[in-house]
């Protein structure tokens, strides 16, 4: 199937990452032009070259997105490179696991700016063009504690599910401008975001990495972890022009893992 995606610009947040990272070299081998964002440098490097080596177009771009003092400068080099965003994946870090009760103001502060107001900010940015072409993609990945809140993970339950309100909102005043805007939620994709995760949670519990991993894996009707290749082609999808008709919505890449309906 061809997604049509020649000539696109994708700009890929937390591109250096196992999840943004797949994202971009999918949206690559489909043929956009990739702007491999990442707070780390070398990361994004690193997804660049390995899609550039295989004769697909990519750039990295070191970019921490909560700075949103290097927004416009960083914003008019890739549309130096390859012409503005046409595609945006809003893609943060997460926050470290934490109880809901006794985070300080502060903490709540500091992960609200760069995981919930850098995402709307960027976004902000990129619309008046997309606007102006009739066409854009905007795809925000957030968690699976979205819909089930996932245990010591307060911080990000919560701030991520403020941003699947705001993409619901925003499809409702963009979508006769040609512009989807659409939440991704991964279920246990095997990268090391999840490794981390299920250290911590054998530490808590004293108990070793491999039974939590198991338990997890259990609780998985297609009985394994995702990879992260899979969540990156669904992504790849939705930015598609074949996807036009999919806007405010909340898409599971879960092998079943979330229980509700």
């Amino acid at each position: 199937m061809d997604l049509k995606l020649n000539g696109k610009t994708a700009l890929v947040f937390g591109a250096g990452g196992g999840l943004g990272g797949a994202i971009a070299r999918s949206m690559a081998a489909e043929g956009a032009n990739v702007v491999a964002a990442d707070i780390d440098e070398v990361a994004a490097c690193k997804t660049a070259d390995a899609i550039s080596e295989v004769g697909q177009s990519a750039v990295a771009l070191q970019w921490d997105i909560g700075d949103l003092s290097v927004l416009e400068a960083r914003l008019a080099k890739v549309a130096s490179v390859f012409g503005p965003a046409d595609i945006l994946v809003n893609n943060t870090g997460g926050p470290p696991p934490t109880p809901a009760v006794g985070q300080s103001a502060e903490t709540w502060s500091k992960y609200f700016d760069s995981m919930v107001r850098s995402v709307i900010a960027v976004t902000d940015a990129v619309l008046p063009g997309m606007r102006e072409r009739g066409w854009g993609r905007v795809i925000t990945s957030t968690s699976s504690g979205v819909v089930a809140p996932i245990a010591n993970l307060s911080i990000s339950n919560s701030l991520r599910m403020a941003l699947v309100g705001w993409s619901k909102t925003l499809a409702r005043e963009v979508g006769r401008d040609g512009i989807t805007t659409n939440i991704v939620l991964p279920g246990r994709i095997a990268t090391g975001r999840i490794l981390f995760l299920d250290e911590q949670k054998a530490k808590r519990e004293n108990r070793s990495g491999e039974e939590v991993s198991a338990d997890s894996t259990a609780s998985i009707p297609v009985g394994r972890y995702g990879e992260p290749q899979e969540y990156g082609d669904m992504v790849t999808f939705l930015a598609s022009p074949r996807a036009s008709y999919i806007t405010g919505s909340v898409i599971r890449i879960d092998g079943g893992l979330i229980a509700s309906i």
